[in-house]
């Protein structure tokens, strides 16, 4: 019964959260800003009583993770579009079926605790996506399997830091859940990658 209601006053707030996000309650604050690096998408946010995003860990892991998780999803799709290599292709479809599953729930989650993930990636990203996505053949699976082998190192790193150190539960309990995931993206880029010939 205890956990019923502990659960039923996170939803409130939740959903208390939510509507004063929706509704521009004064409570609410809003920060957009537009500059190349990912430091800077850590403030294009909205947090109910936060006014200093970029201190709060729960704004910085959700909007880091988001921002991996479009990008590798992105990617995932021009890698079944322009490779030749059916590694590759496997790879990239593995990325945006797992990534776009885990998109969802980081939603899902950012919504329930008042964050709005921006709808578009750091310009930074969105940089490197165009320096690969019009490259064709083996020039393409080189730069995206080397870009998968780094962007996963440092999911794994993001995400395992959250599963151990995170104050809330159910960010904590995220973080865990899609770690074994990442690793095993990991291992799997450096695989295709090395098969690179």
């Amino acid at each position: 019964m205890k956990k019923l209601n502990q659960s039923l006053l996170v939803l409130a707030i939740g959903s208390l959260c939510y509507a004063c996000t929706n509704n521009s309650n004064k409570n609410t604050v809003a920060v957009e800003t537009r500059t190349d690096s990912l430091s800077s998408y850590d403030s294009a946010t909205t947090v109910h009583n936060a006014a200093d995003t970029a201190s709060n860990p729960l704004v910085t892991f959700a909007l880091k993770a988001a921002a991996g998780g479009k990008m590798e999803v992105e990617l995932g799709t021009v890698a079944q579009e322009v490779s030749d290599n059916p590694r590759v292709k496997a790879f990239g479809a593995m990325m945006v079926k797992d990534h776009s599953k885990a998109n969802q729930e980081l939603m899902t989650l950012a919504e329930l605790k008042g964050i709005r993930l921006p709808s578009t990636m750091p310009e930074e990203m969105q940089h490197h996506i165009n320096d690969i996505k019009f490259l064709k053949g083996k020039e393409f699976d080189t730069k995206y399997m080397a870009m998968m082998v780094d962007d996963h190192k440092d999911d794994v790193n993001l995400f395992e830091d959250a599963s151990k150190t995170s104050k809330d539960a159910d960010i904590k309990a995220f973080a865990s859940k899609t770690l074994p995931i990442l690793k095993m993206h990991l291992d799997s880029a450096k695989s295709v990658k090395g098969s690179i010939k």
